[in-house]
């Protein structure tokens, strides 16, 4: 006998599960915006298919419209090779006067395989956030296009980290001062990245295209374009929006998201051979005191490379621990880094307990009024039979005990 209902739901599991992922992530929430099929492909070959020491010759208005594939170093004749070749492009496809249709990308296949790596150093952590803040986990992907996964990676422009933050938006989510910059810090950074998403996801009324797109170029930057071309479709946006800030990256910012997301949904697939770091195990101290940070990591046996490759958002310059870090340890450093800091403070207490009393001991007394006021009485009186006028009683303090000033 057959079963029509469960016939239909096993057939719609066998096209879930055999779809690509882009559809799959279009199902769930990133939807993939009409013009932008050919930008997801393209990316997802830069990411997999394409080396390094391979130049891509394309056009940018389509980027599935690949002219040619060169070899070519990252040099002075590597980028003379280049040049050349678009000087080909142009004269074979009659471009002259639109050299803006070409447009080169170096293959980042070496490069992506990495930063999958890195990845699993952070990821499980990661998704745990965004979770705890009610996002998509795939939005941890975004790292991928960001920085590969790099927590000290800076821009020409400034921006450092993982995630990227310009100090200006950092500030906002994070610590970032002389001692600590938090852009470093992979967990502190991906949750303000969080904040950061969800705040732009309520802005654009829900639509994750403007507000990832938003996370690159800016919220100002995509309402300008929204109100300028009348329309909150990225793809629109894309084709129509003129602007010399609105470029290339911020264009294809949320292809590059979507190809990665569906390379990171097929690891195994496009990086067969490809093993992921172990995840980063990390407990964390609250400071409450500053103390000498070499007070603190000699006794508990923590080289100071290790120490600061724990907690990159530190300036490896310091020479105490700030107030108010939480301190990253591996568990089996967790005891041994709380004894120490313990004692460091109590030695800290003590040798500043000592240096208040020194510093009493050591103040000039005040002359007695006996020795310091000059006798009165008239020769062949004693002092004791002088009357004096009465004092005014002093007033108490409240509760009937004088104020005392105690030194700290």
């Amino acid at each position: 006998m057959s079963h029509p209902v469960r016939s239909t739901l096993l057939t719609s599991f066998l096209v879930l599960i055999l779809q690509p992922a882009a559809l799959l992530a279009q199902a769930r929430s990133f939807p993939l915006p009409a013009g932008l099929e050919s930008a997801v492909e393209f990316w997802k070959q830069i990411f997999t298919r394409y080396s390094f020491d391979e130049v891509v010759l394309f056009d940018p208005m389509e980027p599935g419209r690949i002219y040619t594939v060169v070899r070519a170093p990252e040099d002075e004749q590597g980028r003379a090779l280049v040049e050349n070749e678009k000087a080909r492009i142009s004269a074979d496809y009659d471009l002259a006067g639109k050299e803006s249709r070409i447009r080169s990308q170096r293959g980042a296949k070496e490069h992506f395989a990495e930063g999958l790596r890195i990845a699993g150093r952070y990821l499980a952590e990661m998704k745990k956030i965004f979770r705890e803040e009610g996002l998509p986990e795939d939005l941890t992907y975004l790292p991928l296009v960001e920085s590969s996964f790099n927590i000290r990676a800076r821009s020409g422009v400034g921006a450092l980290g993982m995630w990227q933050f310009m100090a200006e938006t950092g500030k906002k989510f994070m610590r970032i001062d002389g001692s600590v910059d938090e852009r470093r810090d992979p967990m502190a950074s991906t949750r303000a990245a969080a904040r950061l998403l969800k705040q732009n996801y309520r802005i654009f009324d829900k639509q994750w295209p403007l507000a990832i797109t938003a996370y690159n170029h800016g919220t100002e930057g995509i309402f300008r374009g929204v109100k300028a071309i009348e329309s909150d479709d990225l793809g629109e946006l894309i084709k129509g929006y003129q602007s010399p800030t609105f470029g290339f990256a911020s264009k294809n910012f949320y292809a590059e998201f979507l190809a990665v997301v569906e390379i990171a949904a097929q690891r195994d697939v496009y990086f067969p051979f490809l093993r992921p770091h172990r995840p980063l195990l990390l407990r964390e101290v609250d400071v409450k005191r500053q103390v000498a940070l070499h007070a603190v990591l000699k006794p508990a046996a923590i080289s100071q490379d290790d120490f600061f490759e724990w907690n990159p958002a530190l300036d490896r310059d310091i020479k105490a621990l700030p107030v108010d870090y939480r301190v990253k340890l591996p568990p089996h450093k967790l005891e041994a880094f709380v004894a120490a800091h313990r004692r460091a403070v109590a030695a800290a207490s003590k040798k500043a307990a000592e240096s208040s009393v020194t510093r009493a001991q050591t103040r000039p007394r005040r002359a007695s009024a006996k020795s310091a006021t000059p006798s009165t009485a008239r020769p062949g009186v004693k002092n004791s039979s002088v009357r004096r006028p009465q004092q005014p009683a002093k007033t108490p303090a409240v509760g009937g005990r004088t104020a005392v000033k105690v030194a700290s």
